[in-house]
Formats: structure tokens, C-alpha cells, sequence
């Protein structure tokens, strides 16, 4: 069996490992799509009807891709919390001492926490459906836009398997928390950026987040809120840019924290 095949195989079950995990304790899952909701049902009933789209449109198919890309955005955390209680369970140091690849278990991690979120990205957008949020393009057009959506889900959650491997101090959870925050509100994934003061919508129009909520909304059919500017003309091109940066970054550092975890 080649090395390839061998990764593959060992990432496999570290894979299903960690679904059955899910399984047992399904509440995180449960509590991010109900955070999800909630914000959608903010933003879009309570401070919908006092924001005007740049172009025209209706805010709330405006919205709704911007909210599913903050999910994916926060793939962060939740991979991060898992990876650190695996660390200080002693459950990492055991797949260390077996004969495995260095990148099976974060891939297999990778892969089931990917699995997860596109259910969750199902149940989002269904719930969207329902409250009135359309689809004007074609199915393929959909269809890439939920790809695309789940390609900047795994680099979020390389990045969170990354935090987790390193950061084992005490409040590293919460501090990586209160610098998401900040990358989710200094986007477009609530208002345009051309609404912003100049700096901060070059801000805005630069972030990874943002180049995937607006190159999704022009797939979904959805108001973009985009008159001007890089991400006028190049959203799909940064939406598939910035992921594929953080993953060639992230992914061979992830490896070697795990090869080196003491």
C-alpha cells in the first residue's frame, strides 16, 4: 500500500471516529444552527427594514448568504474546543504513539467536521427557504455556491485545528472568540462595504469572509450590494483564492504541531 493510500485509509477511520462523536454529543451542532437563525432573524426582521442595498434588492436575500458564510467562518472555534479537549484528554497522545501519518488525524478531524457542516449548511438554508429567502439561478449555480462556501469551511477548520494543536493555555477559547468576532462584523456580510466609512470598507472588501459572501450571492441570484470595487469583478476568483492561501499555510503547520506535540 502506498503512503498516499495508507494516509487516506488511517484518515478514513480517524474520520468515522469523530462522526460517532458527533453522534453521542450532537449539541453543538444543535446550539450553532440555533445561533445561526437567531442572527439571521435579527438582522433581517428587526434592523432589515432601516438598511437600503447600493444597486436596490431586498435585505434579506442580501442577508442570507452573508449569515451562511459566517457560519462556515465560525468552524474556528468549534474545531479548536475539540482539538484542545482531545489534547488535554490524552486522547491525540495515543494516536501519536500508533504507527500512523502525522496528517491522518488532523485530516480525519478536517473531514468529519466538514461532513457536520454541510448538514448544517442544509438545515440554514432550508430555514432561509422557509422565511421567505429565493434562489434566482440556475441549480448549477447553487451548487457551486454551497461549494464554495464549504471550501472557506475547511480552511476555517484547519486554522481551528491549527489553534487547537498550540494554544492549550487557559482562555484560549475565548480569546480566539473575540478575534472572530471582529473578522465576521468588519466584512459585508451584513452591509455592503460601500456603506462603510472608505477605510473601513477597503477593510471589508479585502477580508476572506466577504469575497465568499459576495461571489455566493451573485451565484444564489441575490442582491450583492456591489457597485464598484475588487470584489465587483474578482469575488469568485478571491472566494476561491483566500481558502486555498490559509490551507497551503495551515494544513503543513497543522501536521507539524501534531508530529511535535509534547
Amino acid at each position: 500500500m502506498s503512503a498516499l493510500a495508507a494516509t487516506l485509509r488511517q484518515s478514513w477511520v480517524i474520520t468515522l471516529r469523530d462522526l460517532k462523536h458527533w453522534q453521542r454529543e450532537p449539541w453543538g451542532i444543535v446550539f450553532g444552527i440555533l445561533f445561526a437563525i437567531m442572527m439571521l432573524l435579527v438582522f433581517g426582521y428587526l434592523f432589515g427594514g432601516a438598511i437600503q442595498m447600493p444597486g436596490g434588492g431586498d435585505y434579506l436575500h442580501y442577508l442570507l448568504p452573508g449569515v451562511l458564510a459566517l457560519t462556515m467562518m465560525f468552524g474556528i472555534d468549534g474545531t479548536m474546543a475539540v482539538v484542545t479537549e482531545d489534547t488535554k484528554r490524552g486522547v491525540t497522545a495515543r494516536f501519536r504513539s500508533l504507527p500512523i501519518s502525522s496528517l491522518a488525524v488532523p485530516a480525519g478531524r478536517a473531514v468529519a467536521d466538514l461532513a457536520n457542516s454541510a448538514l448544517q449548511l442544509a438545515v440554514l438554508m432550508v430555514g432561509g427557504l422557509l422565511i421567505g429567502w429565493r434562489v434566482d439561478a440556475s441549480l448549477g449555480s447553487a451548487l457551486t455556491a454551497v461549494g464554495l462556501l464549504l471550501w472557506l469551511r475547511l480552511a476555517m477548520l484547519w486554522l481551528g485545528i491549527f489553534l487547537g494543536l498550540t494554544l492549550r493555555m487557559e482562555g484560549a477559547l475565548t480569546m480566539v472568540q473575540v478575534l472572530v468576532w471582529p473578522l465576521g462584523f468588519t466584512s459585508n456580510l451584513f452591509v455592503p462595504a460601500e456603506t462603510m466609512p472608505d477605510w473601513l470598507g477597503f477593510l471589508a472588501s479585502w477580508n476572506p469572509v466577504s469575497a465568499t459572501a459576495a461571489a455566493c450571492r451573485d451565484l444564489f441570484g441575490n442582491p450583492t450590494g456591489i457597485t464598484e470595487g475588487v470584489l465587483a469583478d474578482h469575488a469568485m476568483l478571491l472566494a476561491l483564492a483566500w481558502p486555498a492561501v490559509l490551507m497551503a499555510i495551515f494544513v503543513p503547520l497543522s501536521t507539524r504541531a501534531f508530529r511535535r506535540l509534547g
